[in-house]
């Protein structure tokens, strides 16, 4: 049967899928960090920064995240060649697309079924990058190719454009997304004037007072203080007589001088704004480029110029981003960190937040970073905007080892870096089980769950008929246990609340074991086999051989 046909960007690797094994993280508390104090109830320590392969580390969260960041947002290297010391950044096409597809893939499940998508890109690959993200989410689920004026400068040495903006494609999860209001700074309201001094602030009058619709109620006349009459529009007042009244007494509407006429107040702080523009263009709402390297280089006085990244984000970029798609508390997500401006901006807006780096920079830049805005030492960025003072805190993990590793033999065995604890939490994720070791030493059996009946126990020995026979009574008839050992004698059929698997047969065949590095680092990646010269292009739109 022919394959059904359908409009997609295709290229060498495509179809390629690594089996990807679901690390745990380890926490290293040493680099873990928090206030030394409470600045309010809503400070917030959970917060998480990871040192690792970033396809890696997304698999390692799926379990637990999967359907709850509200916000994804991702600077990737953008394929131009131009070999950022951070990153390798001349990857062929093909390879570029192929890293690009599953990252965007992990990074759809993590997202909530209202959470949002946000990546920044130019056009090298922006275009090829929104087909394949048309195809992960569905056309139907592109927001937005939002235009954002990335430099305050433009390059009078270009030979033919000055290339002077970012594209940040946004993607919703669901379809009907619905961003935040904008409303900018006061200053974005020069109409709303306060020449009386009105304790509620700056205001304007102008707003419609009628209804648009018709209705009895709302049809009668206002008696002015000087005795003039004041009759209703043609459909009637836009409240009923009781409210009217209130917004006399209030002040929120007052009659002309002559008493002809009534005004409606309407105050500042009532503004919710407006829907956001897919145009960024104003410098001192998302900032540019060199305002970026200006707090990159106050925040890091000691570095080289070959240390910093060549074209940071400013922290105004991201604060906009926030603004249209999150609500204090929501967690969001950035699985190419960089120099840390995202978790940042992030913690000075009181959202949680997990940040990947597979870099040194982890380290070097995102630590100190983040460490500097906990202690409310980070002057720079948005924190007088929000009048940043400091608190919360972060975990700080690296990805464990591959689980299976093989012996002299050739044989795969269980890595001798992996204690009990990390084997069991490790076996949880494999068999789709929740790591919650029971604190009960009679319920040593009770490794993680799967529902309030089924568990999991872990362990290296091998178990005999009697040993199993001792768990199934303890157990019990109401649960069920799963038991992962490396070898058992007993005659498994016996039991029906057991189901005996061993390790690691029971996972040999789900991953690819010892693969530690799927980064985007050409120096690390297979050499392709060598194309016959009538083999396809690497890139190439189906349906269009000129594409």
């Amino acid at each position: 049967m022919a394959k059904k046909q359908k409009l997609e960007l295709t290229w060498v690797g495509k179809d390629e899928r690594p089996k990807l094994e679901p690390r745990i993280l380890i926490e290293d508390p040493e680099k873990s960090y928090h206030a030394k104090v409470r600045y309010g109830k809503d400070d917030i320590f959970d917060n998480i920064l990871i040192k690792g392969d970033n396809l890696l580390a997304l698999k390692a969260l799926e379990q637990e995240y999967a359907g709850k960041v509200k916000c994804v947002f991702i600077d990737p290297p953008y394929n131009t060649g131009s070999a950022f010391p951070q990153y390798e950044d001349g990857l062929e096409h093909s390879i570029w697309l192929s890293l690009m597809k599953g990252r965007i893939e992990l990074l759809r499940r993590l997202m909530a079924d209202d959470g949002s998508l946000w990546i920044s890109i130019d056009d090298h690959e922006g275009h090829y990058l929104k087909v394949i993200c048309d195809e992960i989410f569905g056309r139907e689920n592109f927001v937005s190719n939002v235009i954002w004026k990335s430099t305050d400068n433009s390059n009078n040495d270009a030979k033919q454009f000055s290339t002077d903006h970012n594209s940040i494609l946004v993607y919703s999860k669901c379809p009907g997304w619905i961003s935040n209001k904008t409303r900018g700074d006061d200053s974005k309201y020069p109409h709303f004037k306060n020449p009386d001094d009105d304790p509620r602030g700056p205001w304007f009058d102008g707003n419609p007072l009628g209804s648009p619709a018709k209705r009895a109620n709302l049809i009668y006349d206002l008696k002015a203080p000087n005795g003039e009459t004041v009759s209703p529009p043609k459909n009637g007042w836009r409240w009923g007589k009781d409210t009217m009244a209130e917004k006399l007494a209030s002040g929120e509407i007052y009659f002309s001088e002559d008493g002809k006429r009534i005004r409606r107040r309407t105050y500042l702080w009532e503004q919710r704004g407006l829907p956001p523009s897919s145009l960024w263009i104003d410098l001192d709402e998302t900032g540019h480029n060199r305002q970026a390297k200006f707090e990159q280089k106050k925040l890091f006085p000691n570095s080289s110029k070959e240390e910093w990244f060549a074209t940071p984000k400013p922290e105004k970029l991201l604060n906009r981003i926030y603004e249209v798609a999150t609500k204090p508390g929501d967690l969001v997500l950035d699985s190419f960190a960089g120099s840390g401006t995202s978790g940042a901006v992030a913690h000075k807006l009181g959202l949680r937040w997990i940040m990947v780096e597979v870099g040194d920079h982890a380290e070097s830049h995102i630590l100190p970073r983040i460490q500097k805005v906990i202690d409310g030492e980070d002057s720079g960025g948005i924190t007088k905007d929000v009048n940043w003072q400091g608190g919360g805190g972060f975990r700080y993990y690296t990805l464990a080892p591959s689980l299976l590793e093989t012996d002299k033999f050739g044989n795969w065995v269980i890595s001798k870096n992996y204690n009990p604890a990390m084997l069991s939490e490790a076996m949880c994720k494999h068999m789709g089980f929740t790591y919650a070791p029971s604190q009960d030493a009679d319920e040593y059996w009770k490794h993680g769950y799967s529902t309030e009946s089924d568990f999991i126990y872990v362990t290296t020995q091998n178990l005999t008929h009697d040993a199993c026979k001792k768990l199934a009574d303890e157990v019990g008839k109401d649960w069920s246990l799963l038991i992962c050992c490396k070898a058992y004698s007993a005659n498994a059929e016996s039991f029906d609340n057991l189901t005996l698997v061993k390790i690691p047969t029971a996972i040999l065949a789900k991953c690819e074991w010892g693969q530690d590095d799927y980064s985007l680092n050409v120096e690390n990646l297979p050499m392709a086999d060598a194309l016959d010269e009538d083999d396809d292009l690497p890139l190439f739109a189906e349906g269009n051989d000129n594409a």
